[in-house]
C-alpha cells in the first residue's frame, strides 16, 4: 500500500472513530476511492447489526452489502444521523464540489437528511477555492429533455463551456445517472461566491441539483501524501495543510 493509499485508509477510519455517533441508528455511506475505507472501518464494529445504512448510488449500495451491513432506504428512513462522504474539490470554508461520479443528486439528499456530514478525501481535493484544482466544470445533473436549453442558459451565466458527459468506451452516448438524467459539466473557472451560484443554477428550469455544496460539512479528513491525516473544521486557523492554504487569503 502506497503512502497516500495508507493515508486515505487512515483518514477514513479516523473519521470513522471519531464521530461516528455510539448509538447511530441511521448511517449515510457515500461513494469514491476513500469512502470504500470508511465503509470497511464501520463493517468492523461489533454493533453493526444495531443500525442501518443509506447509500447515495449504486458504488455505496455495494460498499455497504460487501461489508456485512444493513441496507435502508431513505425512504423509510428520512432522519440520518450522520453521513460519510468523499468530495472533488474542497475549500478552506467547507465548501465542496462533487458529482465526478455522477452520484451528486443522491449524495445532497443523503447529506440533507443527516445530521452531521463527515467528508474523508485526499490531499489532491484541497484547493483554495472551487474551481481551482477541479477543472472538469462543476457537475450538474438536469432532466434529459432540457440539456440542450441549459447549456445555453449556463454560458448566459458566465460558464466558459459545457459539456454533456459522456459514457465513454463502455457506453455510446452520455452518461445516465441513477436517477435516469444527464449530467452537463459546467466551466465556471474560479468560483468566489458558490452559494449564490448554486442558487442561481438551481433556479433553472430543468435543473435537478448541482454539485455544489455549501453549509452543510461539518469536517473535513484529507490522507496527506506523507502519509499523515489533517483536518480542516472551516475555520481558518493556520494550524493544517500548509496553514490551511495561507489562512484562505
Amino acid at each position: 500500500m502506497t503512502n497516500i493509499e495508507a493515508a486515505k485508509k487512515l483518514a477514513a477510519y479516523r473519521a470513522v472513530d471519531e464521530n461516528l455517533p455510539p448509538h447511530a441508528k441511521v448511517i449515510g455511506i457515500g461513494s469514491g476511492s476513500t469512502v470504500v475505507y470508511v465503509a470497511e472501518r464501520i463493517g468492523q464494529l461489533p454493533n453493526k447489526d444495531d443500525f442501518v445504512c443509506i447509500s447515495t448510488g449504486f458504488q455505496s449500495k455495494q460498499l455497504i452489502i460487501d461489508n456485512g451491513l444493513k441496507l435502508g432506504q431513505i425512504e423509510q428512513h428520512p432522519s440520518i444521523d450522520i453521513a460519510f462522504d468523499g468530495a472533488d474539490e474542497v475549500d478552506p470554508q467547507l465548501n465542496l464540489i462533487k458529482g465526478g461520479g455522477a452520484c451528486l443528486f443522491q449524495e445532497k439528499l443523503v447529506a440533507s437528511a443527516s445530521d452531521k456530514l463527515i467528508i474523508v478525501a485526499d490531499f489532491r481535493k484541497q484547493s483554495k477555492h472551487l474551481g481551482q484544482n477541479w477543472r472538469q466544470g462543476v457537475p450538474i445533473e438536469v432532466v434529459p429533455i432540457a440539456f440542450t436549453k441549459l447549456i445555453n442558459d449556463l454560458k448566459r451565466l458566465g460558464a466558459k463551456s459545457v459539456d454533456l458527459r459522456q459514457g465513454g468506451k463502455a457506453k455510446a452516448g452520455p452518461v445516465i445517472t441513477d436517477n435516469n438524467n444527464f449530467i452537463l459539466d459546467a466551466d465556471f473557472g474560479i468560483i468566489e461566491d458558490p452559494k449564490s451560484l448554486h442558487l442561481q443554477l438551481k433556479q433553472l428550469v430543468g435543473v435537478v441539483d448541482t454539485g455544489l455544496f455549501t453549509g452543510i460539512t461539518e469536517k473535513v479528513y484529507f490522507g496527506e501524501e506523507s502519509g499523515e491525516v489533517t483536518t480542516w473544521d472551516g475555520v481558518v486557523t493556520g494550524s493544517t495543510t500548509e496553514e490551511v492554504i495561507a489562512e484562505s487569503k
